[in-house]
């Protein structure tokens, strides 16, 4: 194994903190309660520069934490319309979260392992530069990656944080002494937004260049390079122009997308990588759909199409919450803890507009087989997830009557699956996405076929060869119309990687009056109400199932109260400054309001 990789794997974060050979942090319960050893940050430390790389690498290694793992999966899929609870499963929780009963005392509320990553990230940014002084081989510019790097991973952590509990805590000040215990409030997301942006302009100065680690060299797509940098900036501009409804928000996420796009393939014209396109003028190099879920989400990870992944390795570092919840939750079990919904098996024809009813359009798409087993079985109401979990390769046909079987010799434990944070076609759509809010009205075709062109190209590289029944500019007629398909295409592109409750989000803002990202929830008797369109499309997988249960919850949430997770109650015994979302204070539940 490379002693880089074994290093990153083996040597850093344990619990709620830093455990480099000298030192480790001791037991706590949040952020603001981290009692950390005092010899981190003593005499015999902060000395070299493998003191600062340690540190790094254990940045990196507290991402990977499973109760981060677990709560991309909880709060950007679960809480969605992709993905049930496995019939056989005996989970109260997770019964009450799908019936939006969100209780404070619910588990999944922690943010701990989030704010244990940004105090990591915060003891870095304040103590690397000391370094300097003590060893000459720490040189100036090592420290401004170093920064940089820190800088944008914090970022990383509060987006998270923003989109899930929307009112959060912000500090850059990190925990390292005992008595060193700060109670917080929380801010609006207004402003820790562009307290992130801010530091991610900043990181871009000094960030490396993704591809300058070296050819197959992991950091690439393990560490934040610059290409991750741009990706995490237009996914803010546009979570905050869609809440927002700022249009200058919609061009700088256009712009950051653009400079993904760009530098990727500015990367494969200098190293002449050889893709499968014989275009000329192709841009984007994608894989070609038969291999892309194999190529993609294969053992090895890191494909040149993603810009950032968590890295797990087999034995030494198992993924075992993605495991758990999409392959199988035990040793001897043969099911996961999450199923995909029926709308997996459902599809509609191309030659309609885009009404958002169906996930698929054609059964010639390769990702209709790919992302589920047991694909096109009419007796299927729950599939088991193949995306990310199966790792052979299949060959389809439009004449294919069922999907693949699903297999369970995957080795337990040896799940080294890596976990994709932001890819190329997740930018592409990103970039259409702005683009169809920035377009003037139905009549703007220019720009509705700029968005329409990336949308067909992530299509079209997953339909079948010789599949006639792509998709056509002429049959999307209304600036709604591309909105839902641009959101469509995301869910088929996407589905079961943590975005698509956030995309739902987005979708829901863009069509709210009266949110104010300045003010807290905890400041608000009623919040705006929500999208109509998009409650129908949560309760969708209750289709066949309990229908009656969708009624419920589409009748439960009334506003914008109810898009986020409540503050855990622990948190709020440790921190009286922090005010509950109001929805959660009645009977800890939101069955009251």
């Amino acid at each position: 194994m490379n002693t880089k990789i074994k290093k990153f794997i083996t040597g850093c974060f344990v619990g709620c903190g830093i455990a480099a050979a000298t030192a480790t942090f001791t037991g706590c319960t949040d952020f603001l309660t981290i009692y950390p050893n005092d010899r981190i940050v003593g005499s015999e430390f902060w000395k070299k520069k493998s003191d600062v790389e340690t540190m790094v690498d254990g940045c990196y290694k507290s991402m990977i934490a499973y109760d981060i793992q677990e709560r991309a999966i909880m709060w950007g899929a679960f809480r969605s319309d992709e993905l049930v609870k496995f019939s056989s499963v005996n989970d109260n929780t997770l019964d009450n979260i799908a019936a939006v009963n969100l209780l404070p005392t619910n588990k999944y509320n922690s943010w701990e392992a989030f704010y244990k990553v940004i105090n990591n990230c915060n003891i870095v940014l304040n103590h690397a530069a000391d370094v300097l002084e003590e060893d000459p081989e720490f040189t100036q510019g090592d420290y401004e990656v170093v920064r940089a790097q820190m800088l944008a991973l914090r970022s990383l952590c509060y987006f998270y944080l923003v989109r899930a509990f929307r009112d959060v805590p912000y500090t850059t000040h990190s925990y390292e002494v005992d008595s060193e215990v700060e109670l917080l409030p929380q801010s609006t997301p207004a402003e820790v937004l562009q307290n992130c942006l801010n530091d991610l302009e900043d990181a871009q100065r000094s960030i490396m260049r993704s591809g300058a680690y070296g050819e197959n060299d992991w950091r690439n797509k393990g560490y934040m390079t610059r290409d991750a940098v741009n990706a995490l900036m237009a996914d803010i501009y546009l979570w905050r122009a869609s809440m927002t409804h700022n249009s200058s928000d919609y061009q700088q996420a256009i712009a950051y997308c653009n400079a993904v796009i760009n530098a990727k393939h500015q990367y494969y014209e200098e190293h002449k990588i050889m893709t499968t396109t014989k275009d000329d003028e192709d841009i984007y190099h994608l894989i070609d759909g038969e291999d892309a879920m194999y190529e993609i989400f294969g053992s090895s990870g890191n494909s040149r199409e993603s810009i950032l992944e968590w890295q797990y390795i087999n034995e030494d570092n198992v993924n075992t919450a993605l495991e758990n919840y999409y392959y199988r939750s035990g040793e001897n079990s043969n099911n996961s803890i999450f199923m995909a919904s029926n709308l997996f098996n459902e599809y509609e024809s191309n030659a309609d507009t885009d009404r958002g009813t169906k996930f698929y359009r054609s059964k010639n798409d390769y990702r209709f087989w790919n992302n589920v087993y047991e694909a096109n079985n009419e007796e299927m109401q729950q599939m088991s997830i193949r995306k990310m979990v199966d790792l052979t390769r299949e060959s389809f046909t439009s004449s294919t009557t069922k999907g693949v079987s699903k297999e369970t010799n995957r080795d337990y434990k040896q799940f080294g699956q890596n976990w994709i944070v932001y890819r190329l076609t997740d930018v592409m759509l990103m970039k259409a996405e702005a683009l169809v809010e920035t377009a003037a009205n139905d009549s703007d075709a220019v720009v509705l076929k700029q968005a329409f062109d990336l949308v067909q190209a992530v299509n079209k590289r997953s339909m079948m060869r010789n599949a006639t029944d792509t998709l056509k500019f002429e049959n999307f007629k209304t600036k709604a119309n591309f909105e839902l398909l641009v959101m469509n295409e995301r869910e088929r592109e996407l589905c079961f990687e943590g975005k698509r409750w956030f995309d739902l989000l987005r979708f829901c803002y863009r069509h709210m009056e009266g949110v104010d990202a300045n003010v807290l929830l905890a400041d608000m008797t009623e919040g705006p109400k929500l999208y109509q369109p998009m409650l129908d499309m949560i309760v969708r997988k209750y289709k066949g199932n309990d229908n009656s249960s969708g009624d419920a919850i589409s009748y439960k949430m009334k506003g914008e109260h109810f898009l986020y997770w409540p503050i855990a109650e622990n948190e709020l015994k440790v921190n009286k400054l922090l005010r509950q979302n109001p929805v959660y204070i009645q009977e800890k539940t939101t069955s009251k309001y």
